[in-house]
């Protein structure tokens, strides 16, 4: 009697499994205490966003998909490991790069616990400093000093050219 059960038994486990390896990860059906950081399996980021509640008066979040798509990584949620190490909050609405200009928080996204370990969260704030002109290794690199300082300094600098066509003194044609 043991074995006709323990196939019926089998074949339904093996369903279960079967279905949360094809299931898909859509941004709109996370809950939002993880959807910021999280990428969709169309490769899309999620992000948290507000809403009026339907007694107009009441403020609700909602995951939604964004049109930034990621290179290199689907179907993730970040670890809480890794939102902790790099200083970021997942019940922030919106990402800015102006988070770049706070100290602290270059200070932890530059740790190696972060930038080393957590490539989904360096992969974002790499492609928001580039926005702004800003090579995050070299921000990190100038930040062990000042990290504002260092931002500020590579924003008005002529460091933030893109390296491709920058000129060297030595390379530089000679003024006719």
């Amino acid at each position: 009697m043991a074995p006709s059960f323990k196939l019926p038994y089998v074949l339904f486990l093996s369903s279960l499994f079967l279905h949360a390896a094809l299931a898909e990860l859509i941004c709109e059906e996370l809950p939002s205490d993880v959807c910021a950081f999280s990428i969709a399996s169309s490769g899309k980021r999620c992000s948290l966003e507000t809403d009026m509640g339907k007694d107009g008066k009441t403020v609700e979040y909602q995951c939604k998909t964004s049109e930034v798509v990621v290179e290199r990584m689907s179907d993730y949620i970040e670890t809480d490991e890794c939102v902790r190490a790099c200083g970021v909050d997942r019940n922030s609405v919106g990402i800015s790069s102006d988070a770049l200009l706070d100290p602290q928080f270059a200070a932890k996204l530059c740790s190696p616990s972060c930038y080393d370990k957590c490539p989904n969260i360096v992969d974002l704030y790499f492609n928001l400093a580039a926005g702004e002109g800003v090579f995050l290794p070299d921000l990190c690199k100038a930040s062990k000093g000042n990290p504002h300082r260092a931002m500020l300094g590579l924003l008005s600098s002529g460091a933030a050219i893109d390296p491709m066509f920058a000129v060297s003194p030595a390379t530089a044609p000679s003024p006719v």
